[in-house]
């Protein structure tokens, strides 16, 4: 149940992605941005007040429409960076998801120790707070919207659908981006929602009586432990040095590279968990974020520079709902493999994500050529 509630968060951002980030095509990235940011933070309030399982699914699924603006958020960075600078700005959309896994587990063990609710109620003010800082700092950037030309009725359609998929994957390296976007983020979303499990049957094994809280509050430590020291290096790695790296590499090394790593990543945490040294786990942490923060900002910058401005936020925002639906179909298949055997997982994700690399060697270079490979 509890992986399924994570579920309905990610179904809502596949379903509504390439929605607000085609409408902010047609009508601009601010207001998008403002609506979505206030159905997010109304969804988290709901959730906290909630006292049943469908208030609770309600909520999240209504939090997870709003969230599923970060298309729309990408298309700013595009319409805002040139191509040679484009992974950079992706990258800071990186750095800031980093520090939210820093704050963001930091915060949720504190105030849940008050109150169970408390967490909910806190993102809701984070939300409330977010959206008046936009509305008094977030300009609008939309090429139509400050003299740019709408080209096409077809192209801004709002909505995910088979006809909108084909008509962004008829542009070179779309296709194969948005197959690489699908498989790696099913993969790594499986290794995210059964890393708490893993850590648990591993370094903590059930008990019964008052004993298990205390079982359960240490296993929900040391997760949010590992999370924390992937959310400090994928900081540093999207926000200090995914720039320079591109400039000197180009993205599309820069996306295999990281994809590799991730692969060899998932397949390393069944055998950290043989070592029985948890301490290895923040190592272990250490090494997947790298790969995950050089993937991130190559994949977003790559599809941006295959497409056209007008057409940046309804092709990034089709990307995220590739990357939700994996969201949806990782942890479901995760759950069941779990069952069968705690490695699966991780195995099963390491195939995938190598899977995800073999098709990035067919992704060619975009449209500017690093000075060194001149």
């Amino acid at each position: 149940m509890v992986t399924l509630l994570g579920a309905s968060f990610s179904l809502m951002q596949f379903l509504f992605g390439s929605f607000w980030g085609r409408l902010s095509d047609r009508i601009g990235r601010r207001p998008v941005m403002l609506l979505s940011i206030g159905c997010a933070s109304l969804g988290y309030l709901i959730f906290g007040f909630a006292e049943s399982l469908k208030v609770l699914f309600l909520a999240r699924m209504l939090a997870g429409f709003g969230s599923a603006n970060i298309g729309a958020a990408q298309a700013i960075i595009a319409d805002s960076t040139p191509p040679e600078s484009r992974a950079k700005g992706m990258g800071i959309i990186g750095a800031a998801f980093g520090l939210g896994f820093i704050l963001g587990p930091a915060m949720g063990g504190f105030f849940g120790q008050i109150s169970l609710s408390l967490p909910a109620f806190v993102a809701s003010g984070l939300g409330l707070f977010n959206f008046i800082f936009a509305m008094i700092n977030l300009p609008e950037t939309c090429p139509q919207k400050v003299g740019g030309v709408q080209k096409t009725a077809q192209v801004h359609r709002p909505g995910f659908s088979w006809s909108a998929l084909k008509h962004a994957a008829r542009h070179p390296n779309v296709a194969q981006l948005f197959l690489v976007y699908l498989l790696y983020i099913s993969a790594f979303s499986m290794m995210e929602q059964v890393l708490g499990l893993f850590i648990e049957a591993t370094w903590h094994p059930a008990v019964s009586g008052a004993a298990s809280a205390v079982r359960a509050k240490q296993s929900a430590a040391e997760t949010a432990y590992v999370l924390i020291m992937v959310g400090v290096t994928a900081t540093i790695v999207q926000g200090g040095l995914i720039g320079r790296l591109a400039k000197k590499f180009g993205e599309r090394r820069l996306l295999i590279t990281g994809i590799s790593v991730v692969g060899s990543s998932l397949a390393l945490v069944p055998l950290v968990g043989q070592t029985g040294t948890y301490s290895f786990m923040l190592v272990w942490a250490v090494f997947s974020a790298i790969g995950s923060g050089l993937t991130n900002p190559s994949l977003s910058s790559l599809l941006s520079q295959s497409v056209d401005k007008d057409e940046q936020g309804g092709v990034l925002g089709m990307g995220q709902s590739l990357a939700a639906l994996g969201r949806v179909v990782g942890p479901s298949l995760a759950g069941v493999l779990f069952e069968k055997g705690i490695a699966l997982p991780f195995w099963i994700g390491s195939g995938i994500v190598f899977i995800a690399c073999l098709v990035a060697t067919f992704v060619k270079n975009q449209s500017f050529v690093p000075a060194n490979h001149a």
